[in-house]
């Protein structure tokens, strides 16, 4: 049976006459990855704010690992783990340092925070950076670095705040690897990202915000479901898109569109057919959404 990790309803959230959050319903299953995406200033980072009870909820119900974030903080603090948007390692200290430091913080002994320091940087991939300054660090060392730090104590949700933002590609894949491997091991994760294929390869289950309101929820093939079944590309001399279109697939409508468009663009325009991409999602819920016809 599916138990339920993070269980909000009717959330809301106002900073001054701002209101940042307008009725958040949201459930996370145990042991799954759940993605939240939306622009920036929808509402993202208040709400990890409030899961991990940095933040005061203004109204409804919010329950993090069976506890009410604002009448049980404490229950709430022993079942979560956090890694915010920017690093919060000591670039003096050695990475070792940075882990052993943590744990002695964290109310472990000095000789489990040696053990522990000694399995997480064997589990990042840190072995051989050790013993040198975080300050010479890379920003994909750091980054795993700082979630190892997150780990030292392990609990059973660990919260992301745009994890592998400012990574190459390389760090990035690497970090999912890791992310991957944490929710196998039965952790709930909880991530907000930029980036679409982030999503889109790690989550089991994707929500998104626009404006302080889910917009839509479910898996990304539930997702890109809803913009029909094929996209059509128009692409110029150079290989570049002019313009998209989505449809349901059929030969009636694709002929549809060429019929329609295909007259308002240069003689080499090229055409291609391709299946619908978060990115599609992403930009039509949270366009629509901005302009005020989504209920």
């Amino acid at each position: 049976m599916t138990t339920v990790a993070i269980e909000i309803a009717g959330l809301r959230k106002s900073f001054g006459n701002h209101e940042v959050l307008s009725g958040i319903d949201l459930k996370v299953s145990s042991g799954s990855i759940f993605a939240l995406l939306g622009p920036n200033g929808a509402g993202k980072t208040t709400l990890i704010n409030i899961l991990s009870t940095l933040v005061f909820p203004g109204e409804g119900s919010v329950r993090v690992g069976g506890y009410d974030v604002v009448t049980e903080k404490a229950g709430v603090k022993r079942s979560i783990s956090l890694t915010g948007q920017f690093s919060a390692v000591d670039e003096i200290l050695t990475a070792e340092e940075n882990l052993r430091m943590m744990g002695r913080l964290s109310g472990l002994s000095p000789a489990q925070s040696r053990t522990r320091a000694t399995e997480l940087l064997e589990y990042f991939d840190l072995v051989e950076a050790a013993h040198k300054k975080v300050k010479t660090f890379s920003g994909g060392m750091r980054r795993r670095l700082d979630l190892a730090i997150s780990l030292v104590v392990r609990r059973s949700i660990l919260f992301l705040d745009e994890p592998t933002t400012g990574l190459d590609t390389h760090s990035r894949r690497a970090l999912w690897d890791i992310i991957l491997k944490l929710a196998a091991s039965g952790m709930t994760i909880f991530l907000t990202t930029q980036y679409l294929e982030e999503a889109d390869q790690l989550a089991d289950e994707i929500a998104i915000i626009a404006k302080g309101r889910i917009v839509a929820q479910g898996s990304a093939d539930e997702l890109k479901s809803r913009i029909g079944g094929e996209v059509v590309e128009f692409r110029n001399g150079n290989d570049e898109v002019i313009q998209e279109f989505p449809t349901d697939g059929s030969i009636q409508e694709l002929k549809s569109v060429l019929d329609e468009y295909m007259g308002h663009f240069p003689e080499n325009t090229r055409i291609n057919i391709r299946k619908p991409s978060m990115d599609d999602v992403f930009i039509d819920l949270t366009m629509t959404k901005q302009e005020g016809s989504l209920s």
